[in-house]
């Protein structure tokens, strides 16, 4: 197997002094990209009406003076005609009021005219003519537009929000230039500049071998290597957190998580930095040019190979029993870590455990404990969290499974094949060059499988076309300018509904921060705190994480500040070591509502005043979930034990035989005849997986074994009388 990687870098003949310079380079751009942003139709399924209501106190008693009181009847009449003329709706329609707005702007405007207590004293007199023969029908025209602006402002700020939105041109909105790359030779560069910007934990421990002192900045977590709190001239940190004012001689960037795409693209095109290095597979070379080259940027490819070899196998596992030192069993769901690390130890073998969700300190210390050569651990069961991070002394990578979950664009839960960059970025962690085995090895624990692994394996990696984009705080709130009733969330789709983007951008997925923006949509809060909750890196899928970030708004909007006492209580500390499986997961929920903690205290300092408290908890419960974590095992049997009769709660998610190359989706539970389940029996690891996250009690886990198991037997009477039915009629035309 073969695993090369690219470096790119760029550097400006003339480096920018100021945002006027940048802004007035893209000009005549400016004017070409807005005189036609009229051109997309915007969804206007986004666009919600307002209520309103009559400013006229005594219009009714004026128009009724001057005139005559108006008869309902022939006003419905009236109202009804003008909804039916064509030439209104494509007038309208010239307005913005597409046949959609048009239809709810009538119902809104028809409710106005027949319900409110009072009318304006002109409609009041122009419904009269019309009722009288005097007038026209159409002469409603211009006071059924007033209304329809009135409950949709947006269409008289249209042009204004698409100029807002237009995101052809993403380069003006910043004043910095930059450069990208990754790893110990990228690295080497940085040694010899007086500042620089490294993405990424695993640079920070680049640096550290390379001798260099170096600050690690993350959403929630500050180290610094002045045990005073002087800041160093090198910094790792979250792509997220980088600054892109700050000035800095190189920038070491590294490129993977798709959903994150748009704060790459902002360090790409908004660090202030006289070089960057951008590290890569060679599918990136001809994309990334292309983008620097529409801000002047120059290129410089470099080509590294492998530093290490790492080759495919011919033979599967087949068994545990088959493991070695070295070994890394890599699965795509918890269960497989419990199920296999449950398996390996009852062999007599110790093996680590590394999964997303646990904490850091955590997650380090199993890494130390496989990677000492005096430690007894020789085994490790991993996700693909290993894939990035965390250096490890393996020698060969495992697939327990090829396939992944994954949720896609609605939403929904798939089950995909793994791509060639995700097996590449796994299979790459065998036999690296600082490990103490010098040559990796591949392959897959079901020999159905490995055939399938080197098919991906083999595959050319699909060129990148296209560079992620996300609505900054700033544009959203000149939005809300235009729109001061509209919800956060209301204002972000249609921002996306508007938003231009040209071949080599798109806008990243936002739904989680949407999902955030409606939690916490009744609490009032200001449109920037507002935007900087819903940013918040949570996991949605932990009840108790989404309970507590309420908990968090809320009271911020009180504007009394969470003290470590606040939180000591909503956590239920002290908290006790894991008795089961349970436990450990909600102690995981816990380490990341105290990382919520950090992370908005680092935005709202005089509001989460006790970070420093907060954080050495934190470190405790690191160490209570550490604890935890090494006696995995007995965990395992002591949800067993917990557990409802005759339900593995742990067994693998994956069937046996080969894992399925084609995309299926899962939707809700399988049906018993569906599932293979055979009576009596419920699908072990989704009911597990309910049992857990506290959405299934065992109570209602053995009724829905019952009410499956009556199915099922209704099923089979079913099925005998079908076949006795077709018995007596062979039977019949045997005897004729």
């Amino acid at each position: 197997m073969s695993v090369s990687r690219c470096m790119l870098l760029f550097s400006r003949v003339q480096p920018r002094i100021c945002a006027i310079s940048v802004r007035n380079k893209n000009a005549l751009v400016d004017s070409r990209v807005y005189s036609n942003s009229s051109s997309r139709s915007p969804d206007t399924s986004l666009f919600v009406p307002l209520n309103i209501k009559s400013d006229v106190d005594d219009g009714w008693a004026v128009g009724a003076e001057l005139t005559q009181p108006l008869d309902r009847s022939e006003l419905l009449k009236i109202l009804n005609k003008f909804y039916k003329r064509n030439e209104m709706q494509k007038i309208a329609a010239d307005q913005g009021l597409d046949a959609r707005l048009f239809h709810q702007a009538f119902i809104s405007f028809r409710k106005y005219v027949l319900e409110i207590s009072t009318l304006s004293a002109d409609l009041h007199i122009i419904l009269n003519d019309i009722c009288c023969g005097a007038g026209h029908i159409d002469d409603l025209y211009p006071y059924f537009m007033r209304h329809a602006k009135q409950i949709f402002p947006m269409l008289d700020c249209m042009e204004d929000l698409r100029k807002i939105s237009d995101l052809r041109v993403p380069a003006n909105c910043f004043c910095g230039f930059i450069v990208t790359y990754t790893g110990i030779g990228a690295v080497k560069c940085v040694v010899f500049k007086r500042s620089a910007i490294v993405m990424g934990k695993l640079g920070l421990s680049a640096l550290f071998k390379c001798g260099v002192p170096c600050d690690l900045v993350t959403g929630e977590e500050r180290t610094f290597v002045d045990a005073e709190g002087g800041q160093a001239e090198h910094v790792a940190c979250t792509i997220e957190m980088c600054s892109v004012t700050t000035p800095c001689q190189c920038l070491i960037q590294m490129i993977r998580d798709i959903s994150r795409g748009w704060a790459w693209t902002r360090a790409l095109l908004g660090l202030c930095a006289e070089e960057i290095h951008v590290c890569g597979e060679p599918a990136v070379i001809n994309f990334v040019t292309e983008l620097m080259y529409t801000t002047g940027e120059e290129v410089e490819v470099r080509n590294y190979k492998r530093l290490s070899p790492c080759s495919i196998l011919d033979r599967a596992v087949e068994s545990l029993d088959n493991l070695r030192p070295g070994d890394c069993v890599v699965c795509f769901s918890k269960n497989d870590i419990y199920s296999i690390s449950r398996q390996i130890e009852s062999r007599g073998l110790e093996c680590a455990v590394i999964y997303g969700s646990l904490p850091p300190g955590t997650k380090l210390s199993q890494a130390k404990k496989f990677n000492d050569p005096e430690d007894p651990c020789k085994i490790l069961v991993a996700t693909d969290a290993i894939g990035m991070g965390l250096n490890l002394s393996i020698k060969r990578i495992i697939f327990n499974s090829l396939v992944k979950p994954n949720i896609n664009v609605k939403g929904e839960k798939e089950l995909n094949t793994i791509s060639t960059s995700q097996a590449l970025q796994i299979a790459g962690r065998a036999g690296r060059f600082s490990s103490i085995f010098k040559e990796g090895e591949v392959t897959t624990m079901h020999r159905d499988d490995l055939p399938i692994l080197k098919e991906i394996l083999s595959r050319t990696v699909h060129a990148i076309e296209i560079a992620g984009l996300q609505p900054t705080a700033e544009q959203i709130e000149m939005f809300a300018y235009h729109l001061p009733d509209a919800t956060l969330s209301n204002l972000i789709d249609i921002f996306v509904s508007l938003s231009q983007v040209d071949g080599m951008y798109f806008v990243c997925n936002i739904d989680d921060f949407k999902f955030l923006a409606d939690m916490i949509q009744h609490i009032p809060l200001n449109l920037r705190s507002r935007y900087v909750f819903c940013t918040a890196p949570i996991n949605k899928k932990q009840p108790f994480v989404c309970t507590s970030f309420l908990k968090f708004a809320r009271q911020f909007s009180r504007d009394e500040p969470l003290t470590f006492d606040w939180v000591c209580r909503l956590v239920s500390w002290p908290l006790v070591p894991p008795k089961n499986i349970k436990d450990l997961v909600h102690l995981e929920a816990v380490h990341d509502v105290l990382d919520l903690y950090l992370w908005l205290s680092y935005r709202f300092m005089d509001m989460f005043p006790d970070a420093n408290h907060v954080r050495e908890i934190q470190q405790e419960l690191d160490s209570i979930i550490q604890l935890g974590v090494r006696n995995i095992t007995r965990l395992i049997r002591a949800t067993e034990t917990s557990a409802t009769p005759g339900i593995d709660p742990l067994s693998s998610q994956r069937r046996p035989g080969p894992s399925p190359v084609s995309p299926r989706r899962v939707r809700g539970a399988p049906k018993a005849q569906d599932s293979g389940v055979e009576a009596g029996q419920l699908d072990k690891s989704l009911g597990s997986r309910l049992v857990q996250e506290g959405l299934l009690t065992p109570d209602l886990l053995r009724q829905l074994q019952k009410e499956w198991s009556k199915e099922h037997r209704q099923e089979e009477v079913g099925v005998k009388l079908v076949v006795e039915t077709l018995n007596n009629k062979m039977k019949g035309r045997k005897k004729k």
